[in-house]
């Protein structure tokens, strides 16, 4: 069922004569969607399954429906020397209609005050047509003061979201860059963390150089600032991966969460220690939630057919798999489970079609003729060069050490596989749980090969969130409040004034904007919108049978009346008494 309260940020146009600028309008898209993710209880769909969309023209009805969102926002970013010119509009997917827009002129070095500006605009339209939640003073944190710095992280962040080695050592320039252009941008020094994490953990640099790369830079960025996701995601990427504390790593991920629920890379690190430890349950439930925020990411949908992969259920897991790859034909990662799910389910012809492009075609050749066609021993040699190598030849898992767990040579096998989890590799972390390793489990030594500090008693599914304004507002206030209003909006006809935003309302009646949403909701049973296009429908419908105005349009009338739109007067009109406007006066004057 579709959240009232949720929305999908597509991306920004690139307007600029500079076809180069499009990292700066792909930047501001991803910044507004961060922005809007701290919004407690509104739904906002990650960037991955948000730029699924870029460069496409399809109907706003079709993506709200992929999506499951109420509302979309799409705008377009021009940029030229020093200034930037953003356009933004929210459209309703159920109709299509465009309900709000704004254009936005500013200097760059106020790049940051407009993003707060515009996502804070974005949430109040939203709640004011689809119902209360709370929303922040503030949504954006200036992180630097040199916007050249800025422009520089943007750049970076556009080849990192690329996830390839050679594209995250661009990256990696860019952020040093940045940090050149300010030494106290904590958000560069995190990215480069981050990069230097993935290419250590994935072989694609020396492992103890990359990590001594990794955390110099911590060293900096919490010297900076402690307060943002990316800090406990740090150690959370240390202390999981990196050196298998898997209770640290638990105490750390729930504290990404705490800061933001809806942090896609906490989310995913939460299921990822489950999967690690066969609590399934809860890594379904987490998977699921990343997939609510990111349906379209097919490392997502990766994850979750993971889980049913070591809970064997092939034929679940290939399912799922499938789809991953239908959004990212190109994530190994998926490829190589759909290879193995197949292998699993003995389907041969689908399995050669599966591993025709794959570098490693002869392991998985290998592998499927150990696993179905009675192959069980390997040439010494081959052997011998495995357990010698300083590397396996696919850094996405040990196809060796499944060839050989599936043999007579087990306990070749069972060594290599103590070797690898000596090292920590992140390849084989779910070793206690997977298939091609089970006959390794005979061996009275496994279970102790690696003793975990996690038990599913230390684990909750909670995260804390933020008291909302129901909890601070009584039956007897809400009586109060309700008379109040009523007998302000007779006495003053606020609603007549087109620009009544819930803000300006709430100075009048001193009240908080959070608090006043909340209690028209409540009190009221209607959103914003609704109470005030009720008082401005009631309005029209007295001007409109009155002879003094009959030489003033319909539609002059409905903005008379503190319609500003005139498609939402006439929507509205039409939902409330079943006709258009022209028939209704009509139907009024026979």
């Amino acid at each position: 069922m579709k959240n009232n309260k949720s929305i999908a940020v597509l991306p920004f146009v690139n307007l600029s004569n500079d076809s180069d600028n499009e990292y700066f309008s792909d930047g501001i898209t991803e910044e507004i969607i961060n922005a809007l993710t701290k919004i407690q209880n509104l739904k906002v769909i990650a960037r991955t399954s948000s730029f699924a969309f870029k460069g496409k023209n399809i109907d706003v009805r079709k993506v709200g429906k992929q999506l499951s969102v109420s509302t979309l926002l799409e705008g377009s970013v021009r940029k030229a020397n020093n200034r930037v010119r953003i356009t933004a509009q929210l459209i309703d997917t159920k109709d299509g209609s465009h309900y709000w827009s704004k254009n936005f002129d500013k200097e760059l070095v106020d790049i940051f005050k407009l993003q707060d500006e515009i996502s804070l605009l974005i949430a109040n339209e939203v709640r004011n047509n689809f119902g209360h939640f709370d929303i922040q003073e503030h949504l954006v944190k200036k992180p630097t003061d040199s916007v050249d710095a800025y422009e520089l992280f943007l750049k970076g962040r556009y080849s990192q979201l690329q996830w390839t080695p050679q594209s995250m050592r661009t990256a990696i320039e860019f952020y040093d860059s940045a940090i050149a252009a300010d030494k106290n941008y904590a958000k560069a020094y995190y990215a480069n963390l981050q990069c230097y994490g993935l290419l250590a953990a994935w072989g694609f640099m020396p492992y103890q150089e990359g990590i001594e790369k990794a955390i110099g830079y911590f060293l900096k960025a919490k010297e900076i600032d402690t307060q943002l996701p990316e800090y406990p995601q740090s150690f959370v990427g240390r202390s999981l991966w990196g050196e298998w504390d898997f209770k640290t790593a638990y105490i750390h991920i729930k504290k990404v969460l705490e800061f933001n629920p809806n942090y896609t890379d906490g989310l995913e690190a939460m299921a990822e220690l489950f999967i690690a430890h066969g609590f399934f349950k809860q890594a379904i439930i987490y998977a699921k939630r990343l997939l609510e925020i990111d349906p379209l990411s097919a490392n997502n949908l990766y994850t979750l057919a993971h889980i049913y992969y070591y809970k064997k259920d092939f034929e679940t897991a290939l399912n799922y798999i499938r789809k991953a790859i239908s959004f990212g034909p190109d994530l190994e990662l998926a490829n190589h489970l759909h290879a193995l799910c197949l292998i699993w389910l003995n389907r041969k012809e689908e399995f050669n079609d599966a591993v025709k492009n794959e570098k490693t075609i002869d392991l998985y050749n290998l592998l499927y003729s150990v696993a179905n066609e009675g192959i069980s021993e390997i040439p010494n040699y081959q052997i011998e060069k495995w357990v010698n190598a300083e590397k396996e030849d696919t850094q996405l898992a040990p196809l060796q050490l499944f060839i050989l767990a599936n043999t007579k040579h087990q306990e070749i096998a069972f060594n290599l596989l103590k070797k690898y989890i000596d090292q920590k590799r992140g390849q084989i972390i779910n070793y206690r749980f997977d298939p091609l390793l089970e006959k390794l489990k005979t061996n009275t030594e496994f279970k102790n090969l690696h003793q975990t500090n996690l038990f599913k008693e230390d684990i909750t599914l909670d995260v804390k969130t933020k008291k909302s304004s129901k909890a601070i507002v009584d039956k007897e206030e809400q009586e109060s409040f309700k008379e109040k209003l009523l007998d302000y909006f007779k006495e003053n006809e606020p609603y007549l004034n087109s620009q009544l935003s819930l803000n300006i309302l709430a100075d009048e009646v001193d009240v908080h904007p959070n608090k006043l949403s909340f209690l028209i909701n409540e009190i009221m049973g209607i959103n914003f919108n609704e109470f005030m296009n009720k008082y401005r429908l009631n309005h029209f419908k007295s001007i409109a049978l009155n002879p003094k105005f009959k030489h003033i349009t319909i539609l002059g009338l409905a903005y008379d009346s503190g319609f500003n739109s005139k498609s939402v007067f006439n929507t509205y009109f039409k939902k409330i008494e079943g006709i258009t406007p022209s028939h209704w006066v009509k139907s009024q004057n026979t």
